[in-house]
């Protein structure tokens, strides 16, 4: 079976993008299980239950979100409207899993196809340089003694390239895959590990590439030489959708290959 990835979507650019070439790659490769990253997706900043909405309707089946997450509060009472056994749209939305136990919503999803395979999709998000969380390593290891799918996605929201990679060979041969996302810049890494994990530090952000991860350059460029602060505003320029394709064996969850997409206009 055929997975795409879909990085970090940042702005109504990165939205556009995404529009324009989903479709097709879905079609194209024969993708049964699509996944997207989109904590970004509102104004660079969060996610809205119409811009999850939107997402859903291309084709998404899980939304993976992170650091983000609260930015927009409308999303708060998205999270909390749908319980665990539930498979509305709220529940197919995740955030990070090692977040407080109290937090809205749910750090993982699992469901079937509609070809009969089980999958799951986790959310982890990493503690070096980011704010912290519980262990990511250790809930990891308890949503697996839950999670009876073979296909398992895990997407770990994290700066540190070094803490990705650990993850990644953690969970080599338990998981299907390990997918970074957060720094917006793809890395050139995809490959599947020994245990059959594809793996890729960071999947790359769906957006401006005309900018600064996202952001218009000069805010950014104001920022570092005069230490003031200042609203960020998404950029514009240059959108491309950057995912990741994988094919994996639904029988035993392993995967057989990896590769890296980034598509312009």
């Amino acid at each position: 079976m055929h997975i795409l990835f879909v990085g970090d979507v940042f702005g109504h650019a990165g939205r556009r993008i995404v529009r324009e070439h989903i479709g097709h790659v879905i079609e194209s490769r024969h993708v049964e299980l699509v996944i997207v990253n989109a904590e970004n997706a509102a104004g660079g900043f969060g996610l809205t239950p119409g811009i999850a909405d939107e997402l859903f309707d291309l084709g998404a089946h899980v939304l993976t979100t992170g650091n983000h997450i609260w930015d927009k509060k409308e999303i708060i009472d998205y999270l909390r409207s749908a319980p665990a056994d539930s498979h509305e749209r709220p529940r197919r939305v995740i955030r990070p899993a090692n977040y407080a136990p109290s937090s809205p919503g749910y750090g993982y999803y699992q469901d079937t196809l509609h070809n009969g395979v089980d999958y799951a999709v986790i959310d982890l998000q990493g503690r070096v340089f980011m704010a912290s969380n519980e262990d990511p390593f250790r809930v990891a290891d308890r949503l697996l003694e839950q999670i009876t799918a073979k296909i398992i996605i895990v997407d770990v929201h994290a700066e540190a390239t070094s803490e990705k990679c650990a993850i990644g060979w953690y969970l080599d041969g338990r998981v299907t895959a390990v997918i970074g996302t957060h720094t917006h810049i793809p890395t050139a890494d995809n490959r599947v590990l020994p245990g059959g994990t594809a793996y890729q530090t960071d999947v790359g952000m769906s957006g401006p590439y005309d900018s600064i991860i996202g952001v218009e350059k000069q805010m950014v460029l104001d920022r570092f030489l005069t230490g003031m602060p200042g609203k960020f505003e998404a950029a514009k320029g240059d959108p491309r959708m950057a995912a990741l394709l994988i094919e994996a064996d639904p029988s035993t969850g392993r995967a057989l290959n990896c590769e890296r997409l980034l598509l312009g206009e």
